[in-house]
């Protein structure tokens, strides 16, 4: 064994190369970037390699790494790679998790060959992202085992345990983390060499057809192995209770990084059960029911465990939590608001949620909202929309996921709303639908290529009223820098789905270009009919950083 400091997506990320990986799929999305990167680098897939990898992959030569499209098309190529009987990691952020339902669920019908670990990044407090949800309702929707680290040492280790569990239960296994752990880094001992790839095995069995004669037997097979899930989760060495103090009436049920804040906050005279495996171990927090008198449940993200245990318990017994007050309940928790709690519980004083203290900003120290950066290609889009605005101020601008998402601050303020990946161009097509005029869309090249496409093909055979802004920095800007999969082949992509030659522009937003740009988006919001207009310009920070490696070398 060797030790490491790494940042908890690193440490899944080495576990999963030692647990013999085949290949990892994903979408870049905060906080699970790191994980593919990781691999990438240590592949030698990047530019740069880790050096303390060298010694370790010889086994894993041709470990695939490459960015997709969305997460939809990760998790079924990462479900065909375990078909062909090779160990598969898909990553995404619990947003991720909405476009890849369909076939993640399904998933757990067919069931798997070789291991498949679908890492969910979820983002309590909403660092980056548009909600709070919690992916473990995904993993309990579709029935399948849960692992949740509380340490980045349990992160590696747990990569090695959810594809062995996999593989014997023949089921997808979720691990889900939050941007806490995800992004800290701590000392992680790890193996000196990889598990060797599991050998090419295609399956032949036909409950890989989802026929629904054959869904349904599958179906069935897959609520036979919930009582194996749960005994697992039973016998689970990363389920475990630890007592503090002889007489300790309150129990304590923390999930993943939960642990971390109670151990933080000098708990006395409780009793712990701390929970990362998952489905609940029933039998155990009977037990811890039956020696305290009342529960509290510690868990970021949403009250997940809290519901499931009131079930369990029945309505006289207590259990306190998110949805009691006991915690607050929106944003990450802390081993402060932790402490607060336990320390209310147990002097028997009763906590109101809006009774939590806020962080209190530092005396003298203005506020830094984020912004584009100087030199950003988008800013000059966002001028040219701007004066659009300005002069018909009836024109609405529909905005996406991505750096450009800030033209919705000043100095900007320019768009009209921003939803999820890809909405930009069907809100603005519906709009248009009821009569909006101008009807303006602004996405991102790698949004647009994730789930732009197919809202554009709506809008052009129902020959919509709208025009489209592709805002191409030639990379997923937002999250790094990763490769974007429409690269030079947005003016094909376009063309191939039906726009007309004559109403596809490419510009260069540029400060001397603005006249060129402000013409042509006038000429094409008085078309009726769909129009597409690509910036083009590469990113400042990806351009900075290539001259850098040049100049290095």
């Amino acid at each position: 064994m060797d030790k490491r400091l790494l940042l908890g997506d690193e440490a899944i990320a080495l576990g999963a190369l030692h647990a013999g990986l085949s290949g990892v799929y994903a979408y870049p999305g905060t906080p699970s970037t790191e994980i593919t990167e990781f691999i990438q680098n240590a592949t030698g897939y990047g530019k740069e390699t880790y050096v303390i990898c060298d010694h370790e992959l010889k086994a894993n030569g041709s470990i695939h790494s490459r960015w997709c499209s969305n997460e939809k098309t990760a998790m079924e190529a990462a479900l065909g790679m375990s078909y062909a009987g090779k160990r598969a990691l898909v990553c995404m952020k619990h947003v991720g998790m909405n476009v890849c339902a369909d076939a993640f669920v399904n998933s757990a019908i067919t069931g798997v060959n070789g291991g498949l670990v679908v890492l969910a990044a979820d983002d309590p407090s909403m660092h980056s992202s548009q909600n709070e949800q919690d992916s473990r309702f995904y993993a309990k929707f579709a029935m399948i085992p849960v692992f949740e680290p509380s340490n980045q040492q349990e992160a590696y280790n747990m990569m090695e345990d959810a594809f062995n569990l996999s593989e014997s239960l023949k089921l997808p296994v979720m691990m889900r983390v939050v941007t806490r752990l995800a992004h800290s880094r701590a000392n992680v001992e790890v193996k000196s060499e990889a598990r060797e790839e599991n050998a090419l095995n295609p399956d032949s069995g036909r409950h890989w057809v989802l026929l629904p004669a054959i869904a349904r037997k599958n179906y069935v097979s897959l609520l036979d192995k919930q009582k194996d899930m749960v005994a697992s989760s039973e016998t689970s060495k990363y389920n475990k209770v630890s007592s503090f103090g002889d007489k300790a009436r309150l129990g304590v049920i923390t999930c993943g990084i939960g642990y971390n804040y109670v151990m933080e906050s000098g708990v006395q005279d409780a009793e712990i059960l701390k929970i990362s495996q998952y489905p609940l171990p029933e039998n155990q927090i009977k037990a811890l029911a039956a020696r305290v008198d009342r529960i509290l449940v510690v868990e970021d993200g949403q009250p997940v465990v809290e519901e499931l245990v009131h079930g369990m318990l029945g309505a006289g017994y207590s259990v306190e939590g998110r949805l009691s007050g006991a915690l607050p309940r929106t944003g990450e928790l802390n081993p402060d608001n932790v402490a607060l709690a336990l320390k209310n519980i147990l002097s028997g004083n009763a906590q109101a949620d809006t009774d939590f203290p806020t962080a209190n900003s530092p005396i003298n120290v203005v506020g830094r909202p984020p912004a584009l950066c100087q030199g950003c290609g988008h800013r000059d889009v966002y001028t040219a929309i701007k004066d659009l605005v300005t002069e018909i101020p009836s024109a609405r601008v529909f905005g996406d996921i991505g750096c450009y998402t800030l033209g919705a601050l000043p100095p900007f303020q320019a768009i009209t709303s921003c939803v999820d990946m890809g909405a930009s161009i069907t809100m603005a097509k519906g709009a248009a639908d009821a009569g909006v005029w101008p009807a303006i869309a602004v996405i991102g090249d790698s949004t647009f290529t994730h789930s732009g496409m197919t809202g554009l093909l709506d809008a052009i055979n129902d020959r919509a009223n709208i025009t489209v802004i592709i805002s191409d920095n030639l990379t997923t800007g937002m999250t790094g820098g990763q490769d974007s999969q429409g690269t030079n082949r947005f003016e094909q992509i376009c063309l191939g789905l039906g726009v007309e030659p004559e109403h596809l522009h490419v510009v260069v937003p540029l400060p001397k270009n603005m006249e060129e740009i402000k013409k042509v988006l006038h000429d094409e919001i008085n078309y009726k009919g769909v129009s597409v207009i690509i910036p083009r310009r590469e990113c400042i920070q990806t351009h900075a950083r290539k001259l850098r490696q040049a100049k290095n070398k």
